[in-house]
């Protein structure tokens, strides 16, 4: 028996780069969302405020808190960090996934685009 050869299609450098912009906008809005959970994680335990890697999540934390910093004033510290910071990253999470998503459907055809669920009709 002959062997048929499969033919495999390219995606297109349009479709190439749509994947890449959207790995990279999931990697920034998770690389946020991680930032303040550290930070979370930080203050909850009481880490030194004087070590260098503290002041670093910190001064990054501030920059990605998407101005929730004073959203929730509790008069416990901990708990004003957990719940702007704890906001602020799930929101982080929502925006990269709902960006990718539109990035998808707008610019991706049909057969690229992301699955999440198949709807089968059988007869």
């Amino acid at each position: 028996m002959a062997e048929r050869a499969e033919i495999v299609e390219r995606p297109s450098g349009r479709i190439t780069f749509i994947r890449v912009l959207s790995a990279v906008i999931d990697l920034i809005c998770v690389l946020f969302a991680l930032v303040l959970g550290i930070h979370i994680v930080l203050v909850l335990g009481s880490a030194n405020t004087g070590n260098g890697f503290a002041q670093l999540i910190e001064d990054w934390s501030k920059g990605v808190s998407l101005g929730l910093r004073n959203l929730f004033t509790p008069d416990s510290f901990k708990i004003r960090i957990l719940l702007n910071d704890g906001l602020a990253a799930v929101l982080w999470l929502i925006i990269g996934g709902v960006l990718t998503s539109l990035l998808g459907r707008i610019a991706l055809p049909t057969s690229y685009r992301r699955t999440w669920y198949h709807r089968r009709v059988t007869s």
